[in-house]
């Protein structure tokens, strides 16, 4: 069975190859690297050595043009092209595989969401907890009733120097990803945005590091509406102490607590308490792991390339099976948009519905 033509884009010291994007490919047994492109002379020829391809271009366009692959791993961190890359590939017919954030604004990512849809190509968005076994056996347990109904997701950022605004859409959108994936979408966002204690206000917007574009604050608090009873919260601040420890989601329901990092085998531990006073009723935590609760973990994140082979898998057979990708490009603009109803609900002092009515970027036109 002839293998898929993969090319990879990168940017050397523009976003790089974003979390192995690129030499994951190596690892699939579908798929054979026939070229990359990168703008910087060394960085292309560094990644030509690495990914073992004799065709290397500065322009990603020429690469698609002549190339012709039937995959594209768009692998740089920064989004700032992403939208120009992304159309460039549907238009030829060629499936994605997608750094995240998606993009810098709702508007490029509908643009993006068109194009793959008219083309009929599929995107897969770098979310490696969406992938995770250990996630299926948390949204299994959720779904058995395991902690009866979802009364509260909380979440927060690595809260570290890029507390704020620039954690928000850098690390945020893990958060949220993992968020639709375990309560669905969100159907409304209340936010507060504060910088150096007092109000957030527009003489603060800045430019974000790594272009994703204007950002705001350094210490937010959002609040998310889901179906039901189900609230979600989302906190980062610049942290005194304690900074990158809070990086988890937990999901607090009627009968108990499921406490989640990220990652392609995630710390997971479930306790049921429906008191939430842990150990109260010596109620005890007991690990989650991909072979169920309380079970030793038998596979091995290395080896699972971190979670990225598990999305270049999953990929090629949404393509075969013609579905969507687990995490695909609509959920990673549905994480991109709950980012943006933050700045759009502190921009407007209110909750705002979602999705967005508003698809510019709220901070361009606070």
């Amino acid at each position: 069975m002839a293998k898929y033509r993969v090319a990879v884009i990168g940017r050397t010291g523009k976003g790089a190859y974003g979390h192995g994007l690129d030499t994951v490919w190596l690892k699939c047994d579908k798929a054979e690297i026939v070229a990359v492109a990168d703008e910087n002379e060394a960085g292309r020829a560094a990644a030509a050595k690495r990914l073992n391809t004799k065709s290397a271009y500065a322009d990603f366009r020429q690469m698609l043009e002549k190339e012709k692959p039937q995959i594209v791993s768009v692998a740089d961190r920064w989004p700032d092209c992403h939208r120009d890359m992304v159309l460039a590939c549907a238009e030829l017919g060629a499936s994605i595989f997608l750094e995240k954030p998606v993009a810098q604004t709702l508007q490029q990512a509908d643009e993006m969401v068109v194009a793959c849809d008219r083309h009929h190509v599929k995107c897969a968005v770098a979310h490696q907890t969406a992938y995770s076994p250990r996630v299926k056996v948390v949204k299994d347990l959720i779904g058995e009733g395991k902690i009866g109904s979802i009364l509260e997701l909380r979440g927060h950022g690595k809260e570290d120097k890029r507390g704020g605004g620039e954690d928000l859409m850098v690390l945020g959108t893990h958060t949220f990803d993992l968020m639709r994936h375990l309560a669905g979408d969100a159907k409304w966002c209340f936010a507060r945005i504060q910088q150096t204690g007092r109000k957030a206000v527009s003489g603060d917007v800045r430019q974000g590091g790594e272009q994703i574009g204007p950002i705001l604050g350094d210490h937010i608090t959002a609040t998310y509406g889901f179906a039901g009873i189900t609230n979600g919260n989302f906190v980062t601040h610049v942290a005194k102490d304690g900074a990158s420890t809070r990086y988890w989601l937990e999901v607090r329901g009627t009968k108990g607590t499921i406490h989640l990092g990220f990652g392609v085998l995630p710390t997971a531990f479930l306790c049921e308490d429906p008191s939430g006073m842990f150990g109260k009723n010596k109620a005890t935590w007991v690990e989650i792991t991909s072979a169920g609760l309380g079970k030793p973990e038998p596979l091995n994140a290395k080896e699972l390339d971190n979670g990225n082979i598990l999305i270049a898998n999953d990929l090629i057979e949404a393509i075969e099976k013609d579905r969507a990708p687990l995490d695909s490009l609509s959920d990673g603009r549905a994480a991109l948009e709950m980012v943006m109803a933050v700045y759009e609900s502190h921009r407007l002092e209110r909750p705002v519905d979602l999705p967005l009515k508003n698809r510019k970027h709220p901070l361009t036109v606070m």
